[in-house]
């Protein structure tokens, strides 16, 4: 299976890189913002000619700076989500793209699943809402879109890394206690995505990733630096331009028992996250 990879210099496609060697049955190309311009329409139909998958890891990610950038955040991620799924309608090629669960408002209390109401707080996540939207309207076949969570891994900015520049610096780290979800490995991500890919049937579904398990940012911080180096506060007390929601843990349910992924426990991926960079 030739399988294009979007994104492929940021967190995400990057991952894909790396595992490839485990997964022979597919023929990975990886086609960063300078080789394709998602946004262009043309371009993108020319480039996935020939191609049976495409992984959209290509996203507008900056979350406070969408707030004063609309339009950049939806030319990627609504209209560059939109592109690839005509050409992959064209084409006759799968399609599997990834979302946030900032489509969610974070009022729930309890995991989300694939049918929970979505209500985006900012424009990041309206725009990836828009984008999902765009995406199911095309009416693609054995494709899916993914929502997951707090990515990190070893490519790219994330809360992880920064945690460990912010440790080195500073004798104590203040971190909010307040808002509530799940640290996702990429590069479990990653090989949850190509496991996934051949076992896609029917439509369009759409599925949640995340690793197992419940944290608060401050959680995830400990576990990072050690509680020793950090400081819980609440969300009032940390402001950003953007709005994040309190509560987004993923239910996986749906994709374990549909597609067979595993899902290692977010503690767990951790560890062997920290342990690899020893």
């Amino acid at each position: 299976m030739k399988v294009l990879v979007t994104g492929a210099n940021g967190q995400l496609g990057s991952e894909f890189k790396f595992i490839k060697s485990e997964f022979g049955a597919f023929e990975f190309s990886f086609f960063g913002k300078n080789e394709l311009d998602i946004t262009d329409a043309k371009a993108v139909e020319v480039a996935v000619a020939g191609f049976d998958a495409v992984v959209n890891a290509a996203a507008y990610t900056a979350v406070d700076r969408a707030e004063s950038e609309r339009e950049a955040a939806f030319a990627i991620n609504e209209t560059g989500a939109l592109n690839l799924a005509l050409a992959c309608k064209k084409h006759g090629a799968q399609l599997v793209h990834i979302s946030t669960d900032y489509v969610f408002d974070g009022r729930a209390f309890s995991p989300l699943d694939e049918s929970a109401p979505v209500s985006p707080l900012g424009v990041y996540g309206a725009s990836k809402l828009a984008g999902e939207r765009a995406v199911l309207g095309v009416g693609l076949e054995r494709s899916c879109i993914i929502r997951t969570s707090w990515v990190y891994g070893e490519f790219g900015a994330n809360f992880v890394k920064t945690m460990q520049r912010v440790g080195r610096e500073r004798e104590s780290v203040s971190v909010v206690c307040d808002q509530v979800g799940t640290p996702t490995n990429a590069r479990d991500l990653a090989r949850a995505v190509c496991v996934a890919l051949p076992r896609l049937s029917g439509g369009c579904e759409t599925y949640h990733y995340s690793n197992e398990g419940v944290a608060s940012w401050y959680d995830f911080a400990v576990a990072v630096l050690g509680a020793s180096k950090v400081r819980p506060i609440k969300s009032s007390e940390f402001k950003t331009a953007a709005a994040r929601p309190f509560y987004s843990v993923l239910d996986k349910s749906k994709i374990k028992r549909e597609l067979g992924v595993a899902v290692p426990h977010w503690q767990e991926s951790l560890r062997e996250f920290l342990r690899s960079e020893d």
